[in-house]
Order: C-alpha cells, then structure tokens, then sequence
C-alpha cells in the first residue's frame, strides 16, 4: 500500500510493507488503552511502533492537530522508527510524530520553558553541555573540604560512593521548588554541587540528568505549560523502556499521568544492560501500576534461526524464571554448529583464524562484511590492534565504531542528523545518478525550513536552490578533499546552505553550547581521513559511512543491532572483570551480545588473556543449552 492522504477506516485498516503482524502485536496496534509490551529479541519492537504510529495517523485515532510523542534511549533508534513512519505514512501524517531521545525532550523544554523555572534552579540561558563520568563525582567529593559541623565531617563525605551519591543524592529524586536545608554530609555536597553549575560565574554547566531533573521541575510548578505540552500529544511511545531511569520516568509521570495520553511501553526486561546508568530496576511494574497498563508479551522471533531461539531461551531463563520461549519465523541458512566457543592459544592465531573464517563465510553465503559483526565487552582498540592487520591480509577493512573523531564517537557520528544530511548533499554533489538523494535532500530541507508537502512553488524554487548549490560544489570539489583545511571548508558550505538556525530549530541538541560545532569537526576530520583512502567521492564516502568495512563495537553500542554472525571476541575474566559487581546485569549484557545474531555465534576464548572461573555461570549456561567448546588454534 502506497502512503496516501486520505483517512482510512479503522476496521478497513491493515499492517503496512510487512506480510502481517502476530496477534499481540496487532492488538496493540488497535488498542485504545495503555499498555506495557514485553517483546524479546527480534520480535519486531520499532516496526511494532512504526505500525501503531501509522494506524493512528492514518485513521485519525490520533486527530488534528494533536501528534505523537515516540521517546526512544538512543538517538539512532528515534531516527529508525521515524524513518519506518515516513516509508509508511503520507508526509502529512509522519509529520505529526516527534521521535527523539529522553535526552533531547528534556533538553528541549529547559531551552524552550527553562527561564520559568524558580530562581533558585534557573540556569543561564546559554548554558554548557557537560558528560561527568564516575571519577568526577569521585573527584569532586575529594575536592569541596569538610562540609559545615552541624551537617557533617569529611570523613562521612569520603565514605560515600560516587555512585551513590549521583544515583540516590544527586538525581534520587524530583527537585524540591525551593532547596531543602542540607540536614546531613551528602545532602550538603549535592546542594554544592547543583549550586555550582547552575551559579558559576563563568556559566551554567548542565549534565542530561541534571535537564530532565530541570525539565520536570519546571512543569511541574507551570501547570499551564504543563496541560499544554500533555494536550499536544495524543499518545505517547516509549520504546528500550527497561532502560528507563527514575529522572526520566517522572518527567513522564509528570507531564501524562491523569492526562488523556494512552501510553505504549515497550522493552525487554530481560535486555535491561543500563543498571549502571541508573536504570530503574523494574519500570514495567512502576508503569503498569501507576497508569493501570495492561501487560502485553510477543512471542514471535523475526531475527534468529530456530537453533539459536533455543539458545537464547536457556539465557532468557537465567534472567526470567518465567520467560516465555519464543517461536521463530525465520529458518536456519548455516551448517555445522550455530554457536560454539572457541579456543585459541594466542591472540594473534585467534586473529588470523577469524579473519579467514569471514572471508570464507562471505564466500560461501554471499554475505558482505557488515553481515558480520565483531563484539567486545570493553576496550575495542586493543582488539583492533591484532584484528585490523589479520583482515587487511585478505583486504578487508575493520572499523572500530568506538573510536573517537575530535569528540564524538563515530558510531554516534554517523546517527547525528547533520553527519547524514552532509552526506546526502556531497553525494547528490558528486554522483551522476543521485535520484534517490535528490529527493532525500529536498525532504531533509523542506522539513527544516517548514515548506508543506503540497506548496508546490516552494518546493519548486527549494529544487532549484538545491541545484544551484550542489552545481556549485561540484565545481569546487570534483576530486576528495586533500587536506584538512578544504574538509572543514567543505562542511561549513554544506551546514552553512542547510541553516544552522533552521538545525537548531529542529534538533534540540544544535541548540545551545558547541556541540553543532563538534559535530561538523568531527564530520571534516572523519570525511579528510576517509578521502586519504579513496581516489573518487563514491569510493570516499562509502568509507565515511562504513559500508564495506567490518565492524567491530561492544556489547552497548550493539543493543538494537542485528548480524548474519556475532563472533564474541574475549569470553574470559578480563574482559569481564566487573562481573561479580552485578551478574544479572552482565547477564543481561551477554544475553544482548548473543540475540544480536540472525544465524552464528561464535564466542572466542585464550587462556593468555585471563581465567574464565569468575565467569563460570555464563558457560554454564551454554553448557546446559548444548553449546561445545571445541579447539580451533
């Protein structure tokens, strides 16, 4: 079915570029109630969303002018299911969805309400992103002396772990109207702490949860513009939600409980890997009880062989006593063993064997190096250093997704809105037949500067800027960029002719500090590195964007993700040297690297790299689900 205009009839209406949804999911698609969906790995959770999204636009269950709010964890996963709403839905209705990040709707109604908030927590209204880790709530706390006698020594403020103290002191709860008086050690750190960034006389300096604790505040005490954001959203998704932490869940409850917002969570309790990120421990149960949300699971698996669903089931147990085994619906492709260990007796033969093993299995099942993917728990560079020369023996080119480009990792790169519209712009610039990025180029600028989809003289003088700009730059860069300094001019033609303002306007994350800027120097850098390679623009990005390259990344930045083969490099104490800090997240974290595959997994093994009696449990449990540790170098 082509996306139309026309409203369609809900009983007449059915699941759009799929052959058709299980009777759970399509349930949930109609439903006019609030629901909390568990839905194992491969069960469809973003199409599940894109379907709901396009039922209710296209039937009007969602009426003007009221839109949906889809709240994702990670930046690329909100791109994803905006994208499956625009593959489905007239643009006219895609329109009227919002997907973004927890972390870009806070930010968005400080930058836009933040001025309103008490004076005691307003911060300035150019304030700076900040990414604290760990060791600075560490440091910080070693470094702010002996708080006053009457709430507390020193010695008490050292006592508490940094973790405890950003978990429970710092963000443990919705931030009062007024600051409490600090009755003891910790809570005098925290009101040092907030107090600091928000009154520095250099700045506010404010981290994400810092804004959603803000954002919350501030609606909280307006109720106005409270009523008005929760009456522009007819529903609400919440998709990854085991990931979910208590600052953005009661920003959530703040704004649609006791609204008439019918709420969709969906998420895996059995995938929750963000513990450590101060995830909730169990948002399902919170959700279901304070907005009455009926429980909804999904059986079917679209990803994984039937061999490796009951693999995966034996895991799942470990995390759920009360897993349901799920049914899957595809069909196994590989012969021999879908999942062994590996062990090897040194690293460097560990490479060298992998690296032929792809290659052969590209051969034999026509697959592409980003059928492939390499998992590690930590550390990806020092894997990198033996891996990259053993596939460049057979020419293949390994890229680590987590390295850093200026200060952005590339993996978050490539999901930035303005990395992918520079690209589309340069390839639409360079290539002889860019039918498709002309047409994608034109939507991305019509989008940011509000042009409707049936202004046809806009649109029209918008195709004739865009014809104009690329002539351009097609004159002034036939050939890849040869240094530094003509990538960063190339990208500020590029941002320059989409509008930073316009950027901004859209993308709440342009907005304040620098971080547009980091973006597009991260975007020359990786642009001038990938050219030094290439002889041709095609060639070159290609490059930039990973297409021919294997990729290698950890356990984190694979949630989401799905592979022909996952080969888990490093099943050993190393790597997993946290494990006793918190097996079921670690657990969980294992159970993530293996539902990543469609058809193999491989985990490796090398006694040169650690024991493997701290993570006896996980090979346990492949032992109980058949899986063979067998020698292979």
């Amino acid at each position: 079915m082509s996306p139309h205009r026309r409203r369609i009839r809900a009983e007449e209406w059915v699941p759009i570029g799929v052959n058709a949804l299980e009777d759970n999911a399509l349930d949930v698609v109609r439903s006019t109630d609030n629901r909390s969906v568990i839905a194992g790995p491969g069960a469809g959770k973003t199409e599940l969303l894109a379907q709901r999204a396009a039922f209710l636009l296209q039937t009007g269950n969602s009426p003007r002018p009221q839109r949906i709010l889809a709240i994702s964890f990670k930046r690329d996963a909100a791109a994803n299911l905006a994208a499956r709403v625009r593959k489905r839905c007239h643009p006219e209705h895609a329109g009227r969805l919002d997907s973004m990040t927890f972390d870009a709707f806070a930010k968005a109604i400080v930058d836009r309400f933040g001025q309103a908030l008490p004076k005691d927590w307003r911060p300035q209204p150019n304030y700076e992103l900040i990414f604290p880790f760990e060791r600075d709530y560490r440091d910080y706390l070693s470094s702010i002396g002996a708080p006053p006698a009457q709430v507390g020594t020193r010695a008490q403020l050292m006592a508490i772990h940094a973790k405890t103290f950003e978990r429970k002191h710092l963000f443990g709860a919705p931030l009062p109207e007024k600051p409490h008086v600090p009755a003891n050690a910790a809570q005098w750190a925290a009101d040092r702490y907030w107090r600091s960034s928000i009154e520095s006389s250099s700045g506010s300096f404010l981290s994400f949860p810092m804004l959603g604790r803000l954002a919350e505040l501030v609606l909280r005490v307006n109720p106005v513009v409270r009523e008005a954001l929760a009456l522009t959203y007819s529903h609400l998704f919440l998709d990854e939600f085991q990931d979910t932490t208590q600052i953005q869940y009661d920003l959530v409850k703040t704004i649609f409980l006791g609204s008439s917002a019918i709420v969709t969570a969906v998420g895996d309790n059995k995938q929750q890997i963000m513990r450590w990120a101060m995830a909730m421990d169990d948002p399902f149960a919170e959700f279901e009880r304070d907005f009455a949300a009926k429980r909804t699971p999904l059986f079917h698996n679209y990803r994984s062989s039937p061999d490796l669903v009951r693999i995966q089931h034996v895991l799942a147990q470990a995390l759920d006593a009360q897993a349901v085994k799920p049914v899957s619906k595809t069909t196994g492709t590989v012969s021999g063993d879908s999942c062994a260990v590996w062990e090897f007796s040194t690293p460097n033969v560990e490479s060298n064997v992998l690296a032929a093993f792809i290659v052969a299995q590209m051969k034999d099942h026509g697959l592409g190096p980003r059928d492939f993917v390499l998992l590690v728990r930590q550390s990806a560079k020092n894997y990198a250093a033996l891996l990259a020369p053993a596939l460049a023996n057979y020419n293949l080119l390994l890229r680590n997704e987590a390295a850093e480009i200026g200060k952005v990792k590339l993996q978050e790169l490539l999901s930035e809105e303005l990395s992918e519209l520079v690209v589309r712009f340069i390839h639409l610039a360079t290539s002889e037949r860019a039918g498709r990025s002309w047409s994608e180029c034109q939507e991305a600028l019509a989008h940011l500067r509000g042009i409707l989809s049936d202004d046809d003289a806009a649109r029209s003088r918008l195709g004739h800027e865009i014809n104009d700009f690329c002539a351009g730059l097609r004159v002034k860069y036939p050939a890849p960029v040869s240094t530094e300094v003509e990538a960063i001019a190339l990208v500020d033609e590029v941002l320059n002719f989409i509008g930073r303002k316009d950027l901004a306007a859209s993308y709440p994350a342009y907005r304040q500090g620098d971080w547009i800027d980091k973006v597009a120097e991260a975007i020359a850098l990786h642009m001038y590195e990938s050219c030094t390679k290439a002889t041709d623009w095609a060639t070159a990005l290609n490059i930039y964007e990973g297409s021919d390259a294997l990729p290698l990344m950890t356990i984190h930045k694979s949630k989401g993700l799905e592979y022909h083969t996952v080969i888990f490099v490093g099943l050993d104490d190393g790597a997993w040297w946290s494990f006793d800090n918190d097996k079921i997240e670690a657990t969980a974290g294992f159970f993530v690297a293996f539902t990543r595959a469609k058809q193999r997994v491989l985990f490796t093994y090398c006694a040169k790299r650690g024991a493997r009696k701290k993570i006896d449990p996980l090979y346990k449990l492949l032992q109980q689900a058949g899986v063979s540790v067998v020698p292979a170098g």
